[in-house]
C-alpha cells in the first residue's frame, strides 16, 4: 500500500464552559491514502464537524498528531501554514458565510489563485473561466455576484474556488445536505469527476449515509466523539457492527451516482 496522504493519531478535543467538560472528539485515529474518498457519518453533534476543522486548522487539538503529505501538520504555522494550506481545502455547507457578499464569482475563485500565485495576472481571468466550466457554470458568470446565484450554483463556485489550487485532499462539510436531491446528484457526480481526473483525497463529513455509500470508498462511523467502525464502505452497508451504523443505515435513502 501507498504512504499514507493524511495520517491521524490519537487526537482529542475537549470544550469547556464554566465547570461543564464536553469531550467533543476522544482517540480519533484513522489515515487516508493518495486518490481515497473517507466518509465521516454520524449523527449531529458526534465531532465530525469538529473533526474536519481541526483537521482544516480552524480550531486547535488538545492531544494527538497529523501528518499531511509526510510533515507534522499541527507543527506547521506563520507562512509555513499558509503556503501548505493550498494542499488542503475546505467546502462547506452554509454557501453564504463562504463568501464575502460583495463579491463577484470572478473576485470569489482568483482570490486564492491570486494569493497563493496560481498563475500569472494576465492569465488569470482565463483560468476562472475554465474553472467555472469545469463544474459545470458558464464562463459568463464571472461578472455576476455570488448572491445573484442559487444556492447549487453557488456551491459549484466553492467547488471551483477549492480545485483551483489543485490541492491534494477535499473535506466537504455537509456540502451538498443543503440542495435538493436532484442539485445534489450533480454535485456529487460532479465531485466523482474531478476525484477521477486529479486523483485527490476526499474526507467527506454527512449525516446522509445515502450520500456516504454513493461516492465513499470507505467510512468512519462516529458516536459521541469517537470513531465505533471504519471499513469498506460496501461492508459497512451490507454487515454493520455498531448500533449507530444499522440506525443511519435504517435513515438513509437509494442515491444512485453515474460515473
Amino acid at each position: 500500500m501507498n504512504e499514507a496522504l493524511l495520517s491521524v493519531d490519537g487526537l482529542s478535543k475537549t470544550y469547556r464552559t464554566g465547570a461543564r467538560k464536553v469531550a467533543a472528539l476522544s482517540d480519533i485515529s484513522f489515515s487516508l491514502q493518495p486518490g481515497e474518498t473517507l466518509g465521516l457519518a454520524g449523527p449531529s453533534g458526534c465531532g465530525k464537524s469538529t473533526l474536519a476543522r481541526i483537521l482544516m486548522r480552524l480550531i486547535p487539538a488538545d492531544e494527538g498528531t497529523i501528518h499531511f503529505k509526510g510533515r507534522d501538520w499541527l507543527a506547521l504555522d506563520g507562512g509555513k501554514l499558509r503556503a501548505a494550506r493550498q494542499h488542503m481545502q475546505m467546502v462547506f455547507q452554509d454557501t453564504h458565510g463562504a463568501f464575502n457578499p460583495r463579491a463577484s464569482v470572478e473576485d470569489a475563485i482568483g482570490e486564492p489563485l491570486r494569493i497563493h500565485r496560481m498563475v500569472a495576472r494576465r492569465e488569470r481571468a482565463a483560468e476562472i473561466r475554465r474553472l467555472l466550466e469545469r463544474v459545470g457554470l458558464p464562463a459568463s458568470y464571472a461578472s455576476r455576484s455570488v448572491f445573484e446565484l442559487s444556492g447549487g450554483q453557488r456551491q459549484r463556485v466553492a467547488i471551483a474556488r477549492a480545485i483551483a489550487l489543485k490541492p491534494s485532499l477535499l473535506i466537504l462539510d455537509e456540502a451538498v445536505s443543503a440542495l435538493d436531491v436532484s442539485i445534489r446528484r450533480q454535485i456529487l457526480e460532479l465531485l466523482v469527476e474531478i476525484q477521477r481526473e486529479t486523483a485527490v483525497s476526499c474526507i467527506f463529513v454527512s449525516h446522509d449515509l445515502a450520500v456516504i455509500r454513493a461516492v465513499c470508498h470507505r467510512v468512519a462511523i462516529m458516536e459521541a466523539g469517537r470513531i465505533v467502525e471504519i471499513g469498506r464502505t460496501g461492508n459497512i452497508v451490507s454487515a454493520p457492527q455498531s448500533s449507530t451504523a444499522r440506525t443511519l443505515i435504517d435513515a438513509a435513502p437509494r442515491l444512485t451516482i453515474t460515473t
